[in-house]
C-alpha cells in the first residue's frame, strides 16, 4: 500500500477572514467564492490580488471555512503556501492582511510585497 503524503494547506482563515469572507459573499448572490492570487508589480515586485468568482477554475485550490470559501489561482499555490488570511479595521481602515511565510520583504505602502515560491524546508509538516 502506497503510503499517503501529508501536504501542508496553502492557507488558513482566521475567524475575523471567515467573518468578512462569509458575510460579503451572502451579499453577492452567484459568486462560487473570493479567488486569491499573486501578480507581479508594484516596488517590491508582487502584489496579492482578489477578485470574486463566479465560476471554480479546474485546478483552483478551495478553502471552505464557515460559509466563507476563498478560491486560490493555481499560479499562486508556491507563493501562498502556509499563508493564514485576516481581516483587520484600525481607526483609518479595514483591509485583508496575508501573514504569509514566504514574504521576504515588504514595500513602505503596504501594497506590494516579495514573494519566493515555498520551499520543503520553509513550512512544517501538516496536521494530521
Amino acid at each position: 500500500m502506497p503510503s499517503l503524503r501529508m501536504m501542508p494547506k496553502v492557507m488558513t482563515l482566521t475567524d475575523a477572514a471567515v467573518a468578512r469572507v462569509s458575510g460579503l459573499m451572502a451579499q453577492k448572490p452567484g459568486v462560487k467564492g473570493l479567488k486569491i492570487g499573486v501578480k507581479k508589480g508594484g516596488c517590491a515586485g508582487m502584489e496579492y490580488t482578489m477578485t470574486w468568482a463566479e465560476e471554480i477554475g479546474k485546478f483552483d485550490e478551495i478553502i471552505e471555512d464557515r460559509g466563507a470559501v476563498v478560491l486560490i489561482d493555481p499560479a499562486a499555490i508556491m507563493y501562498l503556501l502556509g499563508t493564514e488570511m485576516d481581516f483587520k479595521t484600525d481607526k483609518l481602515a479595514s483591509t485583508f492582511v496575508f501573514n504569509n511565510p514566504n514574504q521576504k520583504s515588504a514595500c513602505g505602502c503596504g501594497e506590494s510585497v516579495n514573494l519566493q515560491p515555498a520551499t520543503p524546508e520553509n513550512f512544517a509538516p501538516a496536521d494530521r
